[in-house]
């Protein structure tokens, strides 16, 4: 998506930069070395252009994915232990890092797939399937975005692993045969996959 811009910039902005590039290297070449400071200094310009160029076309959105990731933790586990709120956190994350989920973290926390024996679409995390969610409350969402911030930016070791899966300890799902139990914090089990 980000393809055709980058190679309409990159033809604007790009080929008089090479252009001027060669013109200095030919300048370079047919002149006297003791010119090498100017030098360093006129590439100087050419980095800046390439660097805004490439954070103008890089999305930096860690805020509105930090956004997500709190929204999780609050809503799936704001009544569960600390430690049951940094394992919900890091499943997440583990299922963004891993390749059968999407990418980034608000695609998983809203994923839904075609569930054929419900004939609906059905949420990895089912507060997304609500029409309306309560809206957080203060000392609650300050605790679900601290448990996110420290696990989105690695300020935390994690614990879990590998760990993509998890329920509450009241359900039993059948999906849950087909995987390895590994923790039980608070009223959730976390799972991996058999043979991982």
């Amino acid at each position: 998506m980000l393809a055709r811009p980058f190679i309409t910039i990159s033809t604007c902005y790009l080929r008089p930069i090479v252009r001027a590039w060669d013109g200095l290297l030919f300048y370079w070449h047919t002149r006297d070395r003791s010119d090498w400071p100017f030098f360093s200094l006129l590439t100087l310009p050419v980095i800046a252009v390439v660097l805004i160029t490439y954070f103008s076309l890089t999305p930096r959105d860690d805020n509105q994915q930090l956004v997500c990731l709190a929204l999780n933790v609050y809503h799936e586990a704001r009544g569960e232990p600390l430690a049951g709120q940094y394992a919900v956190a890091e499943v997440t994350m583990n299922r963004v890092a891993s390749s059968r989920y999407p990418n980034t973290v608000c695609e998983v926390v809203y994923e839904k797939n075609w569930d054929y024996i419900r004939r609906r679409y059905v949420a990895g995390f089912s507060w997304t399937e609500f029409d309306s969610v309560n809206k957080p409350q203060a000392r609650m969402w300050q605790q679900a975005w601290d448990v996110a911030n420290a696990v989105y930016f690695k300020r935390r070791a994690p614990k879990l692993q590998g760990v993509l899966f998890y329920h509450a300890r009241h359900i039993r799902p059948s999906w849950a045969r087909g995987k390895k139990p590994v923790a039980r914090i608070g009223r959730h089990v976390f799972y991996k996959e058999l043979h991982s």
